[in-house]
């Protein structure tokens, strides 16, 4: 193997490593929680679970992974999907602008 083909090889090898970070930063969005509404998070992926914290106007949620649960009507429209934005803590996707009605993060 020559050097420029070694170096060939080293060039692709920090683009695919610039596509992973890219990716990950992709999957690490932050999503705005529906103007004007405070939003319960909830400790299972469901109205039937309890309240853990409140969310306030203007908040963010990162999305791990989203999971069905109970379906819930908002202001995107009505959703059986819920974003796991921490440990034990769910949140309705129907309060959430992912810009997309189905899922935009991996299955929990």
């Amino acid at each position: 193997m020559s050097v420029d083909q070694t170096r060939d090889i080293a060039g692709e090898d920090e683009k695919a490593a610039a596509r992973a970070v890219t990716t990950v930063a992709a999957s690490a969005a932050s999503y705005p929680v529906a103007p004007g509404h405070r939003l319960n998070v909830r400790s299972g992926p469901g109205t039937g679970y309890s309240v853990v914290r409140v969310l306030p106007e203007g908040a963010s949620v990162r999305i791990n992974c989203q999971t069905p649960g109970t379906w819930v009507s908002g202001p995107y429209g009505t959703s059986n999907i819920w974003d796991n934005i921490g440990s034990g803590q769910y949140v309705s996707d129907a309060y959430i602008r992912t810009g997309s009605d189905g899922y935009v993060a991996p299955r929990c």
